[in-house]
């Protein structure tokens, strides 16, 4: 068989396997066999340009080529519902209904974590796949919700158009497995399984959703032409026969006894469920009510989405243990009899300082009820002194660093504890590992893990060493200290290219204290070089934006010491880019004065770089809106600050013409 012969058979193989997985929800050979034959395929095309052909399964999506998201505008408005928290917002909602129309029957039914896409059908084959986007436009991720197996590709009533609404989500199970997967790849993390499942479904090559076993519920008819519907759970069963996978559990209550028992079942649950929730959905059944009681402005008038307070439990305090961060200050953890919240186990709490452990009188040996804010982090909400045994001991930061045993001091106008110490190696370890950080110098791959490791082994003692490791190449490979040759290979060039990161992204590493990110890009918008920050005076800093005497202070503390000077002169010899980048073209005050707040997923940004941006032209960038708020910067999944931003009539802006006023 010569060359083009061999091209073509594989190209039949790929398009044959491709029919079976996407358009009749089939496998014949397992994700592995179909990547061997596609690579092949591709890398026969690559060293023989001349039998490429634009029909090729490696050139269209099913074949998973890399493209552009699309917009593509609603044909159905997709609004939010009104968020209600007490059982007397259920009964009001309920007596309201029942006010203006006869005899209401509604659905109860769990509100999916996930991402909201719309699947559009004509003559029963599915054709585009919408996500929510912003105002009536959204984006088509129609080729990865093909690799999803949960959404038929074709359903049996070959309707003239029928449009759905569901929830793509990530299970629990998997979400473990991707995490466990990536942290091993040193890849991005996530911290819940909708954030992953959203990263997911936007991916432009579909390989990596069809590897991540993305799943999917379908909760609302939308468009169903040539059919018609009396109620919402009539065209759930209508559904379900068609082949889509429904909302499970839901009910139909009658009473407002009923609702709200349905509701508080469902908060009881939500723990053990194989995947996440968000809420509880209670909805008029019946369509022809729901057109009677229309709409507010912003929600419908026939549906609230319930939303649960965070999952409390009861455990007992084991031990309290002391951390020691990257600024020297010492934070008391406190070790738990290991409790499963919100679906994951948690063994573990911050307690923040002595004055919270104070307030809320917490000892070695209580039991205390723990939450996780935001249905993440783990903390400890209060501490049960009747249940306190009587070998219970009080707690208090100690006076000597446990790492290095320096005294500790506490901050003269703040509730923290520090190590006095300059070469703590707890210290030393995290203020590496956070300038090697995303927030910081982002080189990839170059973790706690790997830091200690070439701390311990003395390849790296400040951050300047880590551009010297080049130097010591082969005896990282024969130690196996970091992996083997292709990991070494990999940080040496993410190493390598940090070297060009803007000047802020470094004075942002270096981890002075009071100064993060915003304050590191006011001083490179400000001052041209790493030099004339060094050489800046207080008059010059004091009268920068937001500056004030405490961080003016820090700046010029850190500056003053000798060890800096010689860091900052070994970064230089290595290459490390110290001129600002943002200051050597000519400022640009288009935004002074203007307070942005950023929300949601931007099609092409990243929110750093859109924050970046609005600095560089004098602007400012706030986490949360209010009046004073001059633009709300929105992208996918905006969610409540674009609610709150409509309410007060701030000006709603997408990523297009954000681009078109920096223009």
């Amino acid at each position: 068989m010569n060359v083009r012969e061999q091209i073509e058979n594989l190209r039949a193989q790929v398009r044959y396997h491709d029919e079976k997985y996407h358009g009749m929800d089939q496998e014949e050979i397992t994700n592995y066999e179909y990547d061997q034959l596609y690579k092949e395929l591709l890398t026969l095309e690559e060293q023989y340009p001349e039998f490429m052909s634009e029909d090729s399964p490696t050139q269209k999506v099913g074949g998973t080529v890399k493209r552009e998201l699309r917009k593509v505008r609603h044909d159905v408005p997709v609004i939010s519902l009104q968020d209600v928290f007490t059982k007397e917002d259920v009964y009001n909602f309920v007596k309201k209904v029942s006010e203006q129309v006869s005899n209401p029957k509604f659905v109860v039914e769990m509100k999916i974590d996930g991402l909201t896409v719309m699947l559009r059908y004509h003559n029963g084959k599915l054709t585009e796949g919408i996500t929510r986007g912003r105002d009536q436009v959204g984006e088509s991720v129609y080729e990865n919700l093909l690799v999803i197996k949960s959404i038929p590709k074709e359903i049996p009533t070959k309707l003239p158009y029928l449009e759905v609404r569901g929830e793509v989500y990530m299970s629990n199970e998997t979400f473990e497995k991707v995490i466990l997967k990536q942290n091993d790849a040193g890849g991005k993390k996530y911290k819940t399984p909708r954030n992953l499942a959203s990263g997911t479904l936007r991916q432009l090559d579909s390989r990596v959703v069809r590897d991540r076993n993305l799943d999917i519920f379908v909760f609302n008819l939308e468009i169903s032409e040539g059919k018609e519907f009396i109620s919402h759970s009539e065209t759930l069963k209508w559904l379900e026969d068609q082949g889509f996978k429904t909302i499970p559990d839901y009910k139909v209550c009658t009473t407002a006894d009923e609702i709200w028992e349905c509701v508080s079942e469902i908060g009881e649950r939500r723990s053990s469920l194989s995947f996440g929730i968000d809420g509880a959905v209670v909805k008029v059944d019946n369509l022809n009510d729901r057109r009677e009681l229309g709409m507010t402005s912003k929600v419908p008038k026939w549906a609230i989405a319930f939303k649960y307070p965070p999952e409390q439990k009861e455990t007992v305090i084991r031990d309290i243990k002391v951390q020691v961060g990257r600024t020297g200050r010492l934070t008391p953890l406190a070790l738990l009899e290991p409790v499963i919240l919100a679906g994951t186990e948690v063994s573990k709490a911050t307690l923040h300082n002595q004055d919270f452990i104070d307030s809320k009188d917490i000892q070695i040996g209580d039991t205390v009820v723990i939450q996780k804010a935001g249905d993440i982090i783990p903390e400890v909400v209060r501490s049960i002194p009747e249940k306190r045994p009587s070998n219970a001991v009080k707690f208090t930061i100690p006076q000597i660093c446990p790492i290095c045993n320096s005294p500790t001091v506490r901050d003269e106008n703040g509730a923290d504890t520090r190590c006095g110490g300059n070469e703590c190696l707890a210290q030393l370890s995290r203020g590496i590992t956070y300038f090697a950080s995303k927030d910081a110098m982002d080189i990839e791959g170059f973790g706690p893990s790997s830091v200690e490791s070439l701390m311990s082994e003395g390849y790296i003692k400040n951050i300047a060493d880590i551009y010297y490791l080049k130097e010591h190449r082969d005896e990282l490979i024969e130690k196996g200290i970091i992996g083997r040759e292709k990991s070494v290979d990999n940080l040496l060039n993410a190493i390598d290219k940090s070297k060009e990161n803007d000047l802020d992204q470094l004075i942002t590493g270096f981890g002075i204290k009071n100064v993060g990110k915003q304050t590191a890009r006011e001083l490179t918008s400000s001052f041209a070089n790493i030099d004339d920050i060094s050489n800046a005076t207080y008059d010059q800093l004091i009268m920068l934006p937001d500056f004030g005497d405490t961080v003016a202070t820090s700046v010029l503390s850190f500056f003053s010491l000798n060890s800096t000077h010689e860091l900052i002169e070994k970064l230089k010899n290595a290459g490390v880019n110290t001129q600002s980048k943002v200051s050597a073209i000519s400022k640009d005050d288009r935004f002074m004065g203007k307070t942005f707040v950023i929300t949601g997923t931007l099609p092409n940004l990243k929110r750093d770089e859109a924050t970046r941006l609005i600095q560089m032209h004098g602007g400012k960038v706030s986490g949360s809106v209010s009046k004073k708020t001059s633009f709300v910067l929105a992208g996918e999944e905006a969610g409540s600050k674009l609610t709150k931003a409509e309410g007060l009539g701030v000006k709603i802006i997408d990523e297009e013409e954000f681009n078109n006023m920096i223009k």
